[in-house]
């Protein structure tokens, strides 16, 4: 059975013109199938000598322009054409177990390949099924379609690893650039450290030579007198043995020499040196620098908050820098500006330009945002404005006033701040705050001299966001906060 039916969709399959497979079979309309190059390179074979198109097949007529491809035959055809071509195919391996028919179709629920007589039996009945070589076209073009995704994600990978290694370069590249920086610092130290000690040595070396010749001179002095006196001594001795006539007739004048010579006594050397050597706290300069070096690694990056601003303070276009201009005739006793970043909770740090300026105020800033900076008369009981800054005000600030006056702004009983005038060897040109929220600390760092500490404010309670706070005052110099690694 199964070898007749192969035998008639092999002859189903073969062209009545020129005896071979179809290819691009064309239905005539009375069910037989033509190749589309017999029709046009053999159309003598299928017109009769009174120009009508005929079938081959049983003589019926059909019009050229009715002409349709079936796709179906075409698959069918090409099926039986991969199984002449391959004698493997259609032996038993490729049959149905069951009926013997060739397994052409696909189950979609029972994921097997079936024949015809299976898809109309009970078991696979109401199924979905396709041609097996469509189910292997589509399952070949999820292969495909997988294929091309993960190698998209290799692809990926690959990227990854190279974004990697481009990493791994560039994290070498700067440990190698920090550790030659490491490396040149200290070696500038100590080249500074050996030309302070060729110095210290050679200006001990200079006193030493101004001491020894003081003495050699005192020496070479005392020598002399002591020549001399003892020649005294060796004239009056002989004198001593002269008669009285002689001694009585003496008008040389050693006698009366001899008892009015009194030794000189040497030039006083120091017995202590002009300068002693101490050397530099360099320890305590560098934990200075380390206690600068832990806080800035808590750099917080923001700018002047642009809001609320002042009449009378100018941004730059970076919002970096603050300027104070004066409006007349109004004097401004509050020209606050806050930070464009509040903090809520860790440790944060920035530092401030204020080299140019005469008069300031910064810290920290711990209050609701309702406090409006305008520009406004001074009244007379509080001229100034520093009536405000105390702790306990929500203000933890330094400042400096006059030029010369550094202020501190403490807590007192009084309405008024109570304000420290600490002592600074180096003016404040860079200040870094520091603030921790969770310790309630604020710290001030003379960046211009080692990063030495100015003051600490301790036991801080910050109910409401804290924010960086700074106060230009009237001086027209620039207030400017310092970006990081300037």
């Amino acid at each position: 059975m199964a070898s007749t039916d192969q035998t008639d969709v092999q002859k189903e399959a073969t062209c009545p013109v020129c005896h071979v497979l179809l290819i691009k079979p064309l239905n005539l309309g009375s069910g037989h199938h033509v190749s589309q190059a017999c029709l046009t390179v053999k159309k003598t074979a299928v017109t009769n000598p009174r120009g009508k198109s005929l079938c081959p097949m049983c003589g019926n007529r059909f019009s050229f322009e009715n002409l349709q491809a079936n796709k179906h035959l075409a698959d069918v055809v090409e099926r039986l054409r991969e199984v002449k071509l391959s004698p493997d195919i259609g032996k038993k391996g490729d049959l149905c177990v069951h009926h013997g028919e060739k397994l052409l179709l696909f189950c979609q629920e029972d994921k097997k390949v079936i024949c015809w007589v299976c898809e109309r039996s009970q078991e696979h009945r109401g199924h979905h099924t396709f041609l097996r070589d469509e189910a292997v076209r589509e399952c070949q073009e999820n292969l495909q379609e997988a294929l091309k995704r993960l190698r998209k994600e290799q692809e990926k990978v690959e990227t990854f690893e190279a974004d990697i290694k481009e990493d791994r370069i560039s994290w070498k590249h700067q440990i190698q650039t920090e550790r030659q920086r490491i490396q040149t610092g200290y070696n500038q130290l100590r080249r500074i450290l050996d030309k302070e000690e060729q110095n210290e040595l050679k200006r001990l070396r200079e006193e030493e030579q101004m001491i020894l010749d003081s003495l050699a001179g005192a020496e070479a002095e005392l020598a002399q007198q002591s020549q001399l006196v003892e020649e005294l001594i060796s004239d009056l001795e002989r004198r001593c043995e002269w008669s009285d006539t002689e001694l009585l007739q003496d008008v040389s004048g050693i006698l009366k020499w001899s008892q009015i010579w009194t030794l000189k006594k040497p030039k006083a050397v120091s017995k202590k040196l002009k300068m002693v050597f101490q050397a530099p706290d360099l320890s305590g300069m560098l934990q200075k620098f380390r206690e600068l070096t832990a806080v800035r690694a808590y750099w917080a990056d923001f700018t002047f908050n642009p809001e609320n601003l002042n009449l009378n303070l100018i941004l730059s276009e970076d919002h970096r820098q603050v300027t104070s201009v004066p409006i007349w005739p109004f004097k401004c006793c509050n020209n606050g500006i806050l930070g464009s970043k509040c903090f809520l909770s860790g440790k944060h740090y920035w530092e401030v330009d204020v080299s140019e300026k005469n008069a300031w105020t910064l810290g920290v800033y711990s209050r609701k945002r309702t406090l409006k900076f305008d520009v406004r008369r001074c009244s007379k009981s509080q001229p100034n404005g520093y009536h405000r800054y105390k702790p306990q005000n929500g203000y933890w600030v330094i400042g400096l006033q006059d030029g010369s006056k550094y202020s501190i702004f403490e807590d007192s009983s009084n309405c008024g701040p109570t304000v420290l005038n600490p002592f600074v060897a180096t003016p404040l040109h860079r200040i870094g705050v520091f603030l921790d929220c969770e310790e309630g600390i604020v710290s001030f760092f003379n960046v211009t001299n080692h990063g030495s500490l100015i003051y600490k404010f301790t036991q801080c309670r910050f109910s409401q966001p804290a924010y960086p706070y700074f106060n230009p005052w009237d001086c027209p110099a620039p207030m400017t906060l310092c970006p990081r690694n300037a």
